[in-house]
């Protein structure tokens, strides 16, 4: 039972739009729904639920993850982006056939000296660029040999991350090249992983996909737009709604101010609406005033530092607003986007930042 209004609506079909968009985007190739911190905030159930049927496989950050995933009932592919790192969760990924991400020296000796009662497909991470996980490009080809020389692994799908492909950056040409020159003098592989979310927009970073390239969406199926490519909004659809009711309004007169440390004063006589959302149900603390918001179908501004379970909004103006009316903090008629920006952040964060205090309720 939930009594206080504040949720996350989630909606399906608009997971479900996003990813028929993301097929046609790509034209071809296969896709892999990245499903990982759950569902990027919008509940791993829901998340699975929807994308089940129009993906390829799906894919999780570490192990617990890849079973919670396991646990709604899902039976395809199933990548685990970080890798397995002892020999009791290789175990386990023969149990619940999950193919690991092998990005350095020792998760291939665990692959190399398990005893495992069926062989693998794992993912192999080469470096060009992001310099966080993977094998340079001198160490893959043995590391790529290693692999299909041990009977624990049945397949290999070579692959990399972009560090910039959600803006113009030199080093998107120059990892695209990496890459595709590594796939050419690497034969020994079954598939190949370039393209995440943003780098099937940008120009610098496209090809036609073929049938043994997966592309690997994330932030593109819940509606957001992870690119500098402006026109994309529009064609996606907002997976989450995130609202919370007016608790209080409150009349003030000019001068007088709102909230911790006063940082809003009222220029005039204004009405404020105490919404029942703050930093604990994961709406950002640094949001700036003004930050947008919609009531009554009005946008409105933050009003106001945001404080643990409360945020206060100007409401000055909007008629007949009464206690218990909604307020959309982002979804459909507020950016995601908009609201990081005025937070110094990014929409990722903010989506996956949901608490688990906010129910997602499926709409």
């Amino acid at each position: 039972m939930h009594y206080r209004q504040t949720r996350a609506e989630i909606s399906s079909s608009a997971i479900q739009h996003n990813a028929k968009w993301v097929r046609r985007k790509m034209a071809g190739g296969k896709l892999l729904g990245v499903v990982k911190a759950d569902g990027y905030g919008h509940g791993v159930v829901p998340a699975v639920n929807a994308l089940e049927e129009l993906v390829d496989g799906m894919a999780a950050g570490f192990m617990e993850e890849a079973l919670a995933v396991r646990e709604t009932g899902y039976k395809g592919p199933l990548v685990i982006l970080e890798g397995c790192f002892s020999a009791t969760e290789l175990n386990l990924c023969c149990e619940h056939q999950l193919s690991p991400v092998v990005h350095c020296e020792q998760q291939l000796e665990y692959i190399e000296q398990a005893k495992l009662t069926s062989p693998l497909w794992v993912w192999l991470k080469v470096d060009t660029g992001m310099h966080r996980l993977g094998w340079s490009e001198e160490q893959a080809p043995q590391a790529l040999k290693r692999l299909r020389a041990s009977k624990n692994v049945a397949g290999v799908t070579l692959m990399s991350h972009l560090a910039n492909a959600d803006a113009e950056h030199r080093l998107n040409a120059r990892q695209k090249q990496q890459f595709c020159q590594l796939s050419e003098t690497l034969k020994d592989y079954q598939a190949r992983s370039f393209h995440n979310s943003a780098g099937l927009l940008n120009p610098d970073t496209q090809w036609s996909l073929q049938d043994n390239d997966w592309a690997r969406a994330g932030l593109l199926l819940y509606g957001v737009n992870p690119s500098t490519v402006t026109e994309v909004q529009a064609e996606l659809k907002p997976a989450m709604r995130l609202v919370a009711p007016v608790i209080a309004l409150h009349q003030l007169e000019k001068g007088e101010s709102v909230g911790y440390g006063s940082g809003w004063s009222a220029d005039k006589p204004s009405v404020i609406a105490t919404v029942a959302m703050g930093y604990a149900d994961g709406y950002p603390r640094q949001a700036e005033n003004g930050t947008p918001a919609m009531v009554r179908g009005k946008r409105v501004g933050l009003a106001g530092r945001v404080s643990m379970d409360m945020l206060t909004i100007d409401v000055t103006g909007i008629e007949n607003l009464q206690l218990g009316d909604d307020v959309e903090l982002w979804g459909p008629n507020i950016d995601v986007r908009e609201v990081a920006a005025c937070a110094d952040t990014i929409s990722w964060h903010l989506l996956t930042g949901v608490s688990g205090r906010v129910p997602r309720v499926l709409v």
